[in-house]
């Protein structure tokens, strides 16, 4: 009733249960628009989400907690995707989810900017890594055999 009360058709939204981690990845490639609410902003759902090319919208707050997605955003290149404050959130929410052709520009530049960014390179993160620790041990005297 709430819902209604609100304009949304009940029939709109979908609670679903718990699924192992590639089908609730899957989930995403039915979502538009992932909206990231505050005071508390997601974390690793929004790394989810744009990572199985689900673009976030959000408006970084003034902590840690509340940057994350903001963060994630930021390093993919799609700085449009936030917005400061409540307005402008709802705003463009509403401007993606009435404009397809919009929406599917903003996937497409997610799509590239998956592709070309460090952000979900695992590889290149574990190799900086190594290197980071060797050269770390090698400053406190440790002249082991290498870390690989």
């Amino acid at each position: 009733d709430v819902a209604r009360q609100r304009g949304v058709d009940p029939a709109r939204l979908v609670f679903m249960r718990k699924l192992p981690h590639p089908q609730y990845l899957a989930r995403y490639q039915h979502a538009d628009l992932f909206l990231d609410t505050h005071p508390y902003n997601a974390h690793t759902t929004a790394s989810d989400a744009l990572w199985a090319g689900c673009p976030v919208l959000t408006a970084p707050g003034n902590t840690f907690a509340a940057r994350v997605a903001g963060s994630l955003n930021h390093h993919l290149g799609m700085d449009d995707m936030n917005v400061t404050g409540d307005q402008t959130f709802i705003a463009k929410a509403i401007a993606l989810g009435n404009d397809t052709a919009a929406l599917q520009t903003t996937r497409q530049r997610l799509a590239e900017a998956r592709e070309r960014s460090s952000l979900f390179d695992m590889a290149g993160f574990a190799s900086d890594l190594t290197q980071l620790l060797q050269q770390l041990a090698g400053s406190h005297g440790w002249r082991g055999a290498d870390i690989d």
